[in-house]
Parts: structure tokens; C-alpha cells; sequence
């Protein structure tokens, strides 16, 4: 295993995760967050003058984690622009000082927005990326970026993209969707047959742990998941069982709901909710020999549990 691992986002939902295993798996490591926080060392807002120095000492591996995220309501008038400070210009700066103090591999995890937003046939990592949204093309820009950064050095790059997250306190809509559920408010969500490819917290997290150190995935992309594929309305019933309650789902049909947010100008909400998006996780599998230790059913009933854990 390697020596030293820098996380970087150590505070935030993916990057906190991280730290709890490499704590049990009594692997070294140095989290990184914006602000000094326990056990962490504090970087200021992560960008192109970013300085690293003291947080590389000794490093072997970075999971860069920390990104500029998409924002609800997010009122700048050059979003692109300020994704790109964070998730292009920061990786980058990173990664030049990385390079210049010996680490040996980066592990950038990237979004599956890089491929685009809906997909009519699984995913796979060489297809050609069609980012949509801001935040999936600062992605694309700093995937670029590394490749070209890194091409012929000595430091390995290992890119995973994942679709959503989710798990224990997850943030933005799937914790929105478990709060409503849990709440038994009526959704119009009952005829959805999309297919959606989700990825658990703990899921995510063991596969960037084996991309730590598999000899394998050096120089590689993969795409992370879970294996199994739902509708919007086969999850929220398996939220519901999970949580103890009943799934309390209209079964609206999609063009209903579609043409509702078109003239409500909440069409991306409607894609994520209405449109699909797969992706196979067979290049993790075969080359890594990875396979994700939750299923769908352990991942939401861990998930169920702990949201009713701290709202009892």
C-alpha cells in the first residue's frame, strides 16, 4: 500500500468518508479541507495560487476530492468561469506541484457529467465526452488538462467518474428526495420507467481506495457504480422500504411532467428525474478485479437507518 495519501475535500461528503477507511485500514494519510479542522491542514480556497508545499511533504498518493460543486440557486453571472478557478485551475496548480514533489499517482475523481447527462446505451469510459452543464465541462477541461500535464512523466493519473452519490447525509437532491419521502409528502413520481445508475457513498470510496495503490490503474479512467440499475420510481420505493413507510407515489405520466417543467423553465430537473442515464462499471471490474461491496438494497437500508437515526 502506498506510503502517505493526501485527500484533499477531506471535509466534504466524499472526502470525509475516505478518511474514516484509510483510519480503519491503518493507512497513513493527510486530509486536507478549507479550513483547519481536526487532523486536517487547511488550504484556503483552492485555485491557481494555491500553495501546496507543506501539504506534500512525503506524499505518495493524492485523491483530489475537493471541486467547486453544482450550487442550488447559484446566483454568479459567469458560472463556467468559477468552476473553472476551482476544478480546472486549482487541479492543475495542484497536480504541477504534486509533480514537482515526487508523488507518485493523482486520482482526480471527475463526474459521469463529462459523457453527458443522458445516455441511451450504457456509458463506457471511451466514449466521447458531451458535458452539458458548467460544472461537467470544468471536468472535462481539468481531465484534459492532467492528461496533458502528466503525459510521458512520472506520475501516474487515475480519473473516476461518478454518477450520483449517495449515502449517509447526502447532500443536494437525494437528500432532498429521502426527506420528502420520509416526510410521506405525495410525489407525482409513480410512472417514471427511466433507468438510472447511482453509485453508494461506500461503493465509491472502496473503489478509489483500490485505485490507490492497483498496479493497474495507473493511466486509466473508470466509471463508477453500483451495478444495478433503478427507475426514479423503483428508488423511491426501495426509500421507502427502507425508511419504514409508505411510498406515497402519483403515477403522473412522464410527457405530463416534462411539459410541466418546460413551462416552468425546470427542465434539468425534469431530465434528472425523468431521463436515463447507465453506465458499465466492466472496465473496473475486469481490470481491477473491483466489485462494489454494497448492493443497492444494503447501500439505502445503511442510508435509511442513519437519516432516521439523527431525526428521531
Amino acid at each position: 500500500m502506498a506510503n502517505k495519501i493526501l485527500i484533499t475535500g477531506a471535509n466534504g461528503f466524499v472526502g470525509s468518508s475516505l478518511v474514516l477507511v484509510l483510519i480503519k485500514k491503518n493507512i497513513e494519510y493527510r486530509a486536507v479541507a478549507r479550513r483547519t479542522n481536526v487532523g486536517t491542514v487547511a488550504a484556503g480556497n483552492i485555485d491557481a495560487h494555491t500553495q501546496w508545499s507543506e501539504a506534500l511533504l512525503d506524499i505518495d498518493v493524492i485523491v483530489h476530492t475537493a471541486a467547486r460543486a453544482h450550487i442550488l440557486n447559484d446566483n454568479v453571472l459567469d458560472p463556467l468561469s468559477e468552476f473553472r478557478k476551482v476544478n480546472v485551475d486549482g487541479t492543475l496548480n495542484l497536480a504541477r506541484q504534486a509533480l514537482a514533489a515526487g508523488v507518485r499517482r493523482f486520482i482526480f475523481i471527475s463526474s459521469i457529467g463529462v459523457n453527458g447527462n443522458q445516455s441511451s446505451q450504457p456509458f463506457l469510459e471511451d466514449d466521447q465526452p458531451n458535458p452539458v452543464e458548467p460544472y461537467a465541462l470544468s471536468k472535462l477541461e481539468a481531465e484534459i488538462g492532467l492528461r496533458d500535464l502528466l503525459v510521458g512523466s512520472s506520475m501516474e493519473l487515475v480519473i473516476i467518474r461518478p454518477p450520483l452519490v449517495y449515502g449517509a447525509n447526502a447532500p443536494g437532491n437525494f437528500g432532498r428526495l429521502i426527506q420528502a419521502v420520509a416526510k410521506g409528502i405525495p410525489l407525482p413520481l409513480g410512472a417514471i420507467h427511466n433507468q438510472r445508475s447511482l453509485v453508494a457513498l461506500d461503493n465509491l470510496v472502496d473503489l478509489i481506495v483500490t485505485c490507490i495503490d492497483h498496479p493497474a490503474a495507473a493511466n486509466q479512467i473508470f466509471l463508477a457504480g453500483d451495478g444495478e440499475d433503478l427507475s426514479t420510481t423503483e428508488l423511491l420505493q426501495k426509500m421507502a422500504k427502507a425508511l419504514g413507510v409508505s411510498s406515497r407515489l402519483i403515477p403522473i405520466p412522464m410527457w405530463c411532467l416534462q411539459f410541466g417543467a418546460r413551462l416552468l423553465g425546470k427542465q434539468a430537473m425534469a431530465q434528472r428525474l425523468c431521463g436515463s442515464l447507465q453506465v458499465d462499471i466492466s472496465k473496473a471490474q475486469n481490470v481491477l478485479g473491483w466489485r462494489p461491496p454494497l448492493t443497492v438494497d444494503q447501500a439505502l437500508q445503511k442510508t435509511a437507518d442513519d437519516f432516521l437515526k439523527r431525526n428521531a
